[in-house]
């Protein structure tokens, strides 16, 4: 088997584990970072062969601009305190508690190495957390905080690996140059950010076809990033900016093709390169064994060590701060999604799974430094990195179903249905203005009005029904009924017509761009 090969079985492997965890009721990542360790122990799979330098540039953009997709910048900012407790401040608490314990266990490690491999395990995985919160049925304001602390987390931690590599392999540190770098790098980064966020919607225009503005925003977020990196900024932090920019202010409720067409696109991407990334997290096993030969009681023990200290101090940070941000809650109206229980704490604390930041930092590490040297205790770092991953991931994410199932924490169903039925009476009293609007200025038969005025009622039925009388929602559905069985039959009808549309392409003389276009037409017609 090639490179090639495996990266066609990943996949792969990417699409299967989607139906299969569903079925098991387990995160499909975390099957897929099962298939890369059973495919590292095959002895005809290959090591994987990618330059470190582009694993982050190569796998991240996408992952976090389909994450930025399924938010806002409204929540984030709402969220601003427990996220910058969870994204920020846990990270640097975490980074520099690694970086005492193995600066205490492992003889001869500089203390500037520490703090690389303290940074480089501090950040939980946005995709995981997202990922697993996601098919769990958490509750909303936990599933907020979680994609937020996985999405800024990125930003902090790779700024303190980068200070904590120079310092290592040049021989310097200085904390006032450090502190500069970091405030420029995100200064940077959001200038980068914005202006790209504005072009892409300006371009957007220009380009009209919801293919191309479906291509565009597949290159948007690489561009981001790269240029970024570039300009000495936080890559991470551009990409997020200029998601966010285009999610806030690209949208046209009326161009319903290129949401849906966008929608199913990105999801595909989601799935595909989230498959890849955590593939490669259970490929890297490969490696790990290697650098364990002999070994195995003294590098085992140091990984349980970090594991421990990550663990802990994540649970320890986040008691208080539960606590905090309640009484905060307390004393003013802030306006932010909490745990409102212990119980949801726990379930907070265990989803800090590391995944792919972590890896393509420790695969990142330079080989030697400035003068030449071997960078100290490089393998060392990587496989205690590789230890934390595999035991956050794989433990915490395969055990997270039963602990939230033995918890009893559950997402706010009525919560949720009272603000779907909020948004649809919202939907259906506009639509009733939009058709007095119109009468205002056309003039309607009165039976023309009274359906008109009947389907804007419905539009918001259908989203929730519980917002009908009893009376009329029986009427609506006994419509609907009507309806779908109309639906059905034209369904079958347009069938047919696909049917002997398509098999006019294969006849003699048939040009198949203008069948093409055909279909396409009857295509659009089958989604109204």
């Amino acid at each position: 088997m090639d490179q090639l090969a495996l990266l066609f079985v990943l996949l792969l492997g990417a699409l299967v584990s989607v139906p299969v965890g569903d079925r098991l009721g387990l995160p499909a990542p975390i099957l897929v970072t099962l298939l890369g360790i059973v495919l590292s122990l095959l002895d005809f799979v290959p090591n994987v062969n990618i330059p470190p330098e582009l694993i982050l540039p190569g796998l991240l953009p996408p992952l976090l601009y389909a994450a930025v997709r399924r938010t806002s910048w409204r929540q984030f900012a709402a969220n601003k305190r427990p996220i910058f407790l969870l994204a920020v401040a846990l990270v640097f608490v975490t980074t520099v508690s690694v970086a005492l314990v193995a600066n205490a266990i492992v003889p001869g490690l500089p203390i500037a190495a520490a703090v690389a491999l303290g940074a480089l395990v501090a950040p939980p995985d946005p995709v995981a957390a997202t990922a697993v919160a996601g098919q769990l049925g958490l509750p909303r304001r936990l599933v907020s905080i979680l994609e937020g602390e996985g999405l800024f987390n990125d930003v902090t931690a790779i700024v303190l690996y980068h200070v904590a590599i120079a310092a290592v392999v040049s021989g310097a540190f200085s904390p006032w140059r450090a502190g500069l770098d970091l405030v420029l790098s995100a200064v940077v980064a959001v200038v980068v950010g914005l202006a790209l966020g504005w072009g892409a919607n300006k371009l957007m225009d220009v380009l009209g076809d919801a293919t191309l503005q479906i291509g565009l925003t597949l290159l948007v977020p690489y561009v981001s990033y790269v240029l970024a990196e570039k300009l000495h900024g936080s890559g991470v932090l551009a990409v997020l900016t200029t998601a966010l920019f285009i999610s806030e202010y690209a949208a046209d409720a009326d161009d319903v093709m290129t949401r849906l067409a966008g929608h199913a696109f990105w999801d595909i991407v989601d799935t595909l390169v989230t498959g890849v990334a955590f593939g490669l997290i259970g490929l890297e096993l490969h490696n790990a064994i290697r650098t364990a030969s002999g070994r195995w009681p003294e590098l085992l023990g140091w990984a349980a060590a970090v594991v421990g200290v990550v663990v802990v101090v994540r649970l320890l940070w986040l008691l208080p701060a539960t606590w905090l941000t309640k009484r905060m809650h307390a004393l003013r109206n802030y306006d932010e999604d909490i745990p409102t229980s212990l119980r949801e704490t726990v379930v907070m604390w265990w989803s800090g799974m590391r995944g792919v930041a972590s890896v393509a930092l420790a695969l990142a590490i330079p080989l030697t430094t400035e003068d030449g040297s071997p960078f100290p205790d490089r393998d060392e770092i990587v496989f205690v990195a590789f230890g934390v991953i595999l035991a956050t991931l794989v433990l915490q994410g395969l055990t997270l179903p039963l602990l939230v199932k033995r918890l009893g924490v559950r997402s706010d169903t009525q919560r949720e249905k009272e603000f779907e039925k909020h948004l649809a009476v919202r939907a259906a009293r506009a639509a009733k203005r939009r058709l007095q609007e119109i009468e205002d200025v056309e003039e309607l038969p009165d039976e023309q009005a009274e359906q008109l005025l009947r389907r804007a009622f419905e539009i918001g039925v259908r989203i929730s029904p519980d917002i009908g009388e009893e009376e009329r929602r029986e009427a609506h559905e006994k419509r609907v009924r009507r309806v779908r069985r109309l639906r059905r039959i034209y369904a079958e009808m347009l069938s047919a017509a696909r049917h002997e549309v398509l098999a006019a392409r294969s006849e003699p003389g048939a040009d198949p761009e203008i069948v093409d276009r055909v279909l396409r037409h009857l295509d659009v017609r089958s989604m109204r």
